[in-house]
């Protein structure tokens, strides 16, 4: 038995495990098989227009009738400054020249677009049951018909100050987010890397803080690490790196390579990729550009001119300018569908927590 059954009996899920939403390398598909699995699936949704998003929802009311969470950026979306690009785009005219591409040619802008009213008219319309935010939460009207549409409210903290405020600010559900963690920090009241804490340490601290539900996040890739997430008082888990390797997720091959070899050193916190903090295993353009950049335009402008590099490398089949979004524990990911894997998860936790209370 689960010794906090809240998250269960509030998303009506069999079990009380967070598939992390993944912009990028995830669609429908892994949302269908981990909710088959038992767990809740998220929709990463900060990288689709508001079409898109409502014909991926669609795909997954037609396969599963379980719970579905959409999941968004609220970010303060800042213009693109001429001056710092063209700064970038020197920075990275080495690799313009060796992968023989025109620096001067035009791209299109890194689409990573807030939460803004269009999407608020998606969510009233397909009432997902759960809809989560990362960097904060969006501004107080659209917060109120987000929850005026009957939909359960979650939100990312990577300190204790954070998690209050999302509390005070209208979250239903805290995930604390620790350092660990694959992908985009979700801080903003903070932007001192330095001082984020591991899971471990930002878990009971959360806890004790508020009086919301608190999902662990960020290391945890199998039966122990639920368990010991518990054991710390969370009341659920949220777990991405563990399904990279699933078949249903949408990682390329090369990649797929990367994070097959990966190690417990082999991530970083990093700005280049996207000018925002995210962590992800280290490649040719973190390690020689970054990780951390005072370069690095503002999120989400620093991808833009990386997206020609990014493509001209992977056709070579390299990932030199691909962004790896994994957290501390890939290693422990696995090669298998993510319905059995949820499930293999699950079962584990509850054989370790009846050890402990045992």
């Amino acid at each position: 038995m689960w010794p906090d059954r809240r998250i269960i009996e509030l998303f009506k899920t069999e079990f009380p495990i967070v598939l992390a939403p993944m912009a990028g390398v995830m669609d429908a598909e892994l949302v269908i098989a981990a909710a088959q699995g038992g767990a809740l699936g998220s929709l990463p949704c900060a990288m689709l227009s508001a079409e898109k998003a409502r014909e991926q929802v669609n795909v997954i009311r037609q396969r599963v009738s379980a719970p579905i969470n959409m999941n968004f950026f609220c970010h303060k979306a800042e213009d693109a400054d001429p001056k710092l690009e063209a700064t970038w785009r020197q920075r990275l005219a080495p690799y313009y020249r060796e992968l023989e591409l025109d620096p001067a040619a035009p791209v299109n802008a890194a689409n990573r677009a807030p939460f803004d009213a269009a999407f608020c008219e998606v969510v009233e319309e397909l009432k997902p049951e759960i809809v989560s935010f990362h960097f904060g939460l969006p501004d107080r009207a659209l917060l109120k018909r987000v929850k005026a549409a009957g939909c359960i409210v979650m939100s990312s903290a990577t300190i204790v100050k954070e998690a209050i405020w999302l509390e005070e600010n209208g979250a239903d559900v805290i995930i604390a987010q620790g350092a660990e963690a694959g992908g985009h920090r979700g801080m903003f009241l903070t932007d001192n890397i330095a001082e984020q804490p591991g899971t471990f340490a930002l878990v009971p601290q959360v806890v004790d803080a508020v009086k919301v539900p608190v999902i662990a996040c960020g290391g945890i890739a199998d039966g122990r690490g639920i368990a010991a997430a518990f054991a710390l008082g969370a009341a659920g888990v949220q777990i991405g790196s563990a399904y990279l390797r699933c078949p249903e997720s949408k990682v390329s091959a090369p990649a797929r390579t990367a994070l097959a070899q990966a190690r417990d050193d082999s991530t970083v916190i990093t700005n280049v990729m996207t000018g925002r903090p995210a962590r992800g295993i280290a490649n040719r353009v973190m390690r020689e550009v970054g990780p951390m950049s005072p370069d690095a335009p503002a999120f989400p402008h620093a991808a833009t001119s990386l997206a020609p590099l990014k493509a001209a490398a992977e056709k070579l089949g390299k990932v030199d300018f691909t962004n790896l979004w994994a957290g501390q524990a890939v290693r422990m990911g696995r090669e298998m569908p993510a319905a059995e894997l949820t499930r293999a998860l699950a079962g584990a936790a509850l054989a370790r927590l009846s050890q402990m209370a045992g």
